[in-house]
């Protein structure tokens, strides 16, 4: 079968929860930003930036490792088992410590008043981390119908009891409420995925092997590190826009705020986000299949292209949609910040091609060089948020993202290639990403009616441009008959 076809294929299937599931998560922000002002906004947006800083640590790279020696031992169950067991024993003490500090925590975030806050959190992030590992077995196996089905459930759960709770049932008087209340709905969604994959945990034999152990952490430590490294990059800016607006002399309130309104207007970025997990949950095991494969490298140069010209599109479609996508956004005291989503927008492209290349060490073994790449960029996020916040706010956070995506997916480039050589076709590259920034550009020459009708059909004629270009490029139909 045609391996791209293929990967298209498992990303459809192992990708449309998550993208189902950010969508519609995705349609809870107009309900979000109708009831919650800024401030409150804020809070959340802080609260879930540390969930997935958890997440990292508390799946410890199981995940990947787990793919990884899946295709390398014979027992295939001990692999699995030494995955679950040490992630388990992760979270158990990780839970335990958290739950002693918890007012200690809450003080030092701010949250003095707000301890449920934390031990809400910390519930919700190991149910998470815990439930990764059968997760992956699933996708392992290829079992798409019951991995699709848990997804679902558990989506379907936490926005049902979202639009009950925020929709319904808080008092608007009451901001802490529905903070409070959005915390308890992803702890109960959270929940339907045990429920659902009880038998792992049930007939889970506690018997672990101390030298695949070894081996399997060995090889994912970097990974942690690249991964942590990378979710600074991600997601730091909201908890230093906070903290140094504050430090600057700012209220506390005034801090709120404007993480509220950067987060809000994030969400308008994270349609290449939503792509780009969908993509990765089919991805990583789909690369590691090809490592066999006598043309890997030409599929991988094939991917490459189709999945920057798949990004640029996104990119299109909101930058040159902005007055239609920003009624996602309740009120109006939000869209003073839809100047950094174009900018957000090109950094998440960046991301998605670093993705791509991180394949180079993932299969060579050496993921050091992810940890070294993941660290600079995250010094450089750190570097330059501090440098900028007070003068700039969260203008300098959306830019920063840009610049370390972009430094990330150059080194990584050159790393590869003298590593583990892959011959991109840079030419592609340049046309795809210059051409969508040019069209961008020409938009942004007219000074159409905002939100009028001349203006959507002329934005989108743009947009039809871009992909006739990658027809004539590609010929995507001719290569998927060809498998």
């Amino acid at each position: 079968m045609n391996p791209i076809k293929k990967l298209l294929g498992q990303t459809a299937i192992y990708g449309l929860p998550s993208i189902l599931g950010r969508l519609l998560n995705y349609l809870l922000v107009p309900l979000h930003t109708k009831v919650i002002d800024p401030e409150k906004y804020g809070v959340v947006s802080e609260l879930y930036a540390w969930v997935a800083f958890l997440i990292v640590i508390l799946t410890f790279g199981m995940e990947t490792s787990f793919f990884k020696f899946l295709h390398e031992k014979e027992d295939r169950e001990e692999v699995f088992r030494n995955s679950f067991l040490t992630v388990i024993g992760i979270n158990i003490a990780f839970f335990a410590i958290m739950i002693f500090f918890n007012q200690n925590i809450a003080d030092a975030m701010l949250y003095s008043d707000h301890n449920e806050y934390i031990i809400l959190l910390i519930t919700i992030v190991c149910i998470d981390a815990v439930t990764s590992l059968p997760l992956a077995k699933l996708r392992a196996e290829e079992k798409a119908v019951k991995f699709a089905t848990i997804q679902f459930t558990s989506i379907g759960v936490n926005i049902l009891l979202n639009v009950i709770l925020i929709g319904f049932v808080v008092d608007r008087s009451n901001p802490e409420e529905a903070v409070f209340f959005i915390l308890i709905a992803n702890l109960l969604s959270s929940l339907v995925k045990p429920v659902m994959l009880y038998k792992d945990f049930l007939y889970l034999k506690w018997t672990y092997n101390v030298e695949l152990a070894k081996e399997m952490l060995k090889y994912a430590a970097p990974l942690v590190i690249a991964g942590f490294a990378g979710i600074i990059n991600e997601t730091i800016d909201r908890i230093l826009l906070k903290h140094v607006t504050h430090a600057s002399g700012h209220s506390i309130e005034y801090s709120m705020i404007q993480v509220g309104i950067y987060s809000a207007c994030y969400k308008l970025a994270m349609l290449v986000t939503i792509l780009l997990q969908a993509y990765r949950y089919a991805a990583e095991p789909f690369f590691f299949a090809q490592a066999k494969n006598q043309d890997k490298n030409k599929v991988y140069i094939k991917v490459m292209n189709y999945f920057i010209a798949m990004v640029c599109v996104v990119f299109l479609l909101v930058t040159l949609n902005i007055d239609i996508f920003k009624h996602f956004i309740s009120k109006e005291s939000y869209w003073v910040g839809l100047s950094v989503v174009p900018v957000l927008l090109l950094g998440n492209i960046f991301l998605g091609i670093y993705y791509n290349q991180s394949i180079w060490y993932k299969l060579s073994g050496q993921t050091k060089f992810g940890a070294y790449i993941a660290i600079g960029g995250a010094s450089l996020t750190i570097i330059i948020n501090l440098l900028f916040i007070p003068k700039y706010g969260y203008t300098a956070c959306a830019w920063a993202t840009m610049i370390v995506y972009g430094a990330q997916m150059v080194a990584s480039y050159l790393l590869g290639q003298k590593y583990y050589p892959i011959k991109y076709n840079l030419r592609k590259f340049a046309v795809y990403l210059g051409s969508s920034l040019l069209l961008f550009w020409i938009s942004t020459w007219f000074s159409f009616e905002p939100g009028g009708i001349v203006k959507f059909f002329f934005n989108n004629f743009l947009l039809l441009l871009f992909v006739g270009l990658f027809w004539f490029l590609e010929d995507p139909l001719k290569n998927f008959k060809k498998g």
